[in-house]
């Protein structure tokens, strides 16, 4: 095992040593991920947003026309997949308004506004524009976001950040077009203007952060309790500032949305829910004797609660007086993981692979301050999941039933 971290450790430093490399690697993939997914859907790029002919017929006025739209298998009405959500939200916003898409939950989405907010930028030049800009969000923010963390490490570990940048779980949310590479790509480049003490760009950023995902709360709240340990009263009343914004959003959605309550996300915590559910289904595929390609589906999550436990246990290696703001951020990240419940979560890869995106820079973060961390597991680990997921993108993901237009 150390002689192979040993060898993917020189490579990494190669990687990082030569930036065009690096970055012929990273956009190398990107393609491949994208391109492969365009060819299913007659080389579409709408195809990426998973639109759903349920929510198309309810939403149709602001469906780029000419988009796939997803049917659906049997029992599904063609729901497609979060990206939409975050598309038609953006629509509204574009429109210089606030009215929220139909049929999607407003208590659970709504509060998201950040990365809606983002694509209604471009969305101003038309639904299409909506559609290149959350492609661009996505690579761009990683991209800027890499070079922010890259500056932040000492230099025998600068080499980590190729990690970051090839991050799986990251791929995995831009292959889906959704919020939690955005989310965790913001809160880098906060974390950055925070550590060079630019107050007003760390507190708009981490706002943002939050209002684009929850869990930029598990770095930022970290952060808080470090800077109330340290008695450093201007770094708790900057990370206090990054929730003005978020609380005013709240405010607002519980006098839009009278049945709105922002309690809505504790019913998603089910604590070990998700993985025994997961594991009652692969012994049901043994016994029914599944078909190699859904079975190779189903066991794809395997390496996922592998990693769980891994993250869990490299929290407590090392000196744990050094580095807990991201031990913490890294505990708070495997809580949410496994408190996670199976149809929401566990029953798609994506779904859950997406939750991990946070713990890579904690990772590299943590390392950056105790190098006697446990982490060269994690790293391989996660290595062998880009690996496993470009494999099951461009090979093993079957297309959907669609049409062109609606």
């Amino acid at each position: 095992m150390e002689l192979i971290y040993s060898n993917i450790r020189i490579l990494m430093i190669s990687l990082e040593k030569k930036p065009y490399r690096l970055f012929l690697v990273f956009f190398a993939i990107i393609g491949i991920l994208t391109f492969s997914y365009w060819k299913k859907y007659d080389w579409n790029p709408s195809s990426m947003v998973n639109f759903g002919k349920e929510f198309v017929q309810l939403n149709s006025i602001e469906t780029p026309s000419g988009a796939v739209v997803f049917l659906g298998e049997k029992g599904d009405l063609g729901a497609g997949y979060d990206g939409q959500i975050f598309y038609y939200f953006s629509r509204s916003l574009a429109n210089f308004g606030l009215e929220w898409p139909k049929g999607f939950d407003e208590s659970y989405r709504a509060p998201r506004i950040g990365y809606p907010f983002l694509i209604s930028i471009f969305g101003i030049f038309g639904k299409w524009g909506s559609v290149f800009a959350m492609y661009f969000w996505n690579i761009f923010l990683l991209v800027i976001s890499f070079f922010c963390l890259r500056s932040l490490l000492e230099k025998q570990n600068k080499y980590l950040s190729v990690l970051y940048l090839l991050n799986p779980f990251a791929l995995a949310s831009y292959y889906v077009l959704v919020s939690d590479s955005v989310m965790v790509s913001l809160i880098v480049i906060a974390y950055y203007f925070y550590k060079r003490d630019q107050s007003l760009a760390f507190v708009l950023i981490s706002s943002l952060a939050i209002l684009t995902k929850e869990p930029a709360l598990f770095f930022l709240f970290p952060l808080g309790l470090y800077a109330l340990a340290e008695r450093n009263i201007k770094n708790m009343l900057l990370v206090s500032a990054t929730l003005i914004i978020p609380i005013g959003w709240h405010l607002y959605l519980s006098y839009q949305f009278p049945n709105w309550r922002a309690s809505r996300l504790t019913d998603f915590i089910l604590p070990f829910e998700g993985m025994i559910r997961y594991f009652e289904s692969i012994f049901i595929a043994f016994e029914n004797q599944m078909d190699l390609k859904a079975l190779s589906r189903l066991l794809s999550r395997f390496p996922l609660v592998v990693l769980f436990f891994m993250g869990t246990f490299l929290v407590f290696t090392g000196n744990i007086r050094k580095g807990w703001v991201f031990r913490l951020c890294i505990l708070l990240t495997m809580f949410m993981i496994g408190s996670a419940g199976f149809y929401h979560f566990w029953s798609v890869y994506e779904n859950v692979s997406r939750m991990f995106t946070i713990s890579i820079p904690a990772l590299i973060l943590l390392v950056n301050e105790d190098q006697t961390v446990r982490k060269g597991e994690y790293i391989l680990l996660t290595i062998f999941l880009l690996i496993l997921f470009i494999v099951k993108a461009t090979i093993i993901t079957r297309p959907m039933l669609y049409q062109i237009g609606f």
